[in-house]
């Protein structure tokens, strides 16, 4: 495969779908591109093209130079299913200024990248597209940070790439149980599709409100959820959604949470201990909506899986730390990568 790095004097934005949906859209949304056009990255946006699957994809991503004495070392943030490059905010300015070069990216089928009309995703493939572009960037090894869905494929990076991969951070990540085998009901693509047709802002900030912040809100988290709304209401609406539904294909039947105890890397959890994420509990049976997504023990069942794993908990907080706190977030992350 040949890969070409090419840049956009554009600043756009992305991002993943939520796992909510109402019936129509508010007429205040914003209405963004398919690949997030007009909603604006904090930092320049920059794209990879290269062939995957016999077909041209390009990806969106962020790099940034460190601001303070550079110390050698390059952090990768990946992000969640119904988040962006652009969420990282925060952390890109911690880290950049802690010395580190930051590449947040964004991967196929999300936010300011390709949305394939077919694609078989797994986190493999995910994996080896986000190395592709680390490779065409000069970077030989990085700590790769994963954030819920980008926890999972970052733990399977760490796992293809363990010579490539010197620290592991997971901040909240799913897949740490097996929902399907914990008895939650299968959907089919179409399924998913149907439900992904239908997303708003409402229910996007109703879902993300009780999920995610448990129950809490700020005024910054609004800007997030126009930027899913604004995706999904823009003009690659279908497309959108047939990808969003492909994604939650390959996290349902995907998992990596058999695999935790093959990391080799140093491997750091960070988890907000209010969250209560988990894939398909708005149709879960009650019993087995009880006994899932539950963060407060689901970190500790993890750090007891991982060798050597360390595990920082955020008492109170939802499945975004980061968002949530970023000061008091972005110091355990640094203090904790510096010692790792």
């Amino acid at each position: 495969m040949s890969f070409i790095k090419r840049s956009s004097a554009c600043l756009l934005v992305a991002c993943a779908l939520p796992l909510m949906a109402n019936a129509a859209s508010e007429p205040s949304t914003p209405s963004y591109g398919e690949e997030l056009q007009g909603f604006q990255y904090p930092y320049p946006l920059h794209h990879f093209a290269f062939h995957s699957q016999g077909q041209a994809l390009q990806m969106g991503y962020m790099d940034v130079a460190p601001t303070g004495t550079a110390n050698g070392h390059t952090a990768v943030l990946l992000h969640g299913k119904n988040f962006c490059a652009a969420t990282w905010g925060d952390s890109i300015k911690a880290l950049s200024d802690a010395g580190y070069r930051v590449v947040a990216p964004d991967q196929i089928g999300f936010c300011s990248s390709t949305k394939p009309a077919d694609y078989q995703y797994s986190f493999q493939q995910l994996s080896a597209n986000t190395h592709a572009l680390l490779a065409s960037l000069g970077i030989d090894k990085a700590d790769m940070i994963g954030h819920s869905t980008g926890g999972m494929l970052a733990t399977r990076y760490a796992l293809m790439y363990a010579p490539q991969t010197e620290k592991l951070v997971l901040v909240n990540p799913i897949g740490l149980e097996d929902w399907k085998a914990l008895g939650v009901p299968w959907r089919s693509v179409d399924q998913w599709y149907e439900r992904e047709l239908k997303l708003d802002a409402k229910g996007i900030r109703t879902y993300e409100q009780n999920t995610y912040y448990a129950g809490q809100w700020k005024p910054e988290y609004d800007r997030w959820v126009d930027m899913l709304a604004g995706l999904n209401k823009g003009p690659g609406h279908k497309r959108v959604a047939w990808n969003s539904a492909l994604i939650y294909d390959m996290i349902f039947t995907q998992p990596v949470f058999y695999e935790l105890p093959n990391l080799k890397v140093p491997t750091l959890l960070l988890i907000g201990d209010a969250d209560t994420t988990a894939i398909g509990s708005d149709i879960a049976p009650p019993e087995v909506k009880a006994r899932i997504g539950h963060y407060k023990v689901l970190g500790k069942q993890a750090a007891k899986l991982i060798p050597g794993a360390q595990l920082v908990e955020f008492p109170g907080m939802g499945h975004a730390p980061q968002m949530e706190d970023p000061a008091g977030f972005n110091r355990v992350l640094i203090e904790r990568l510096s010692s790792l």
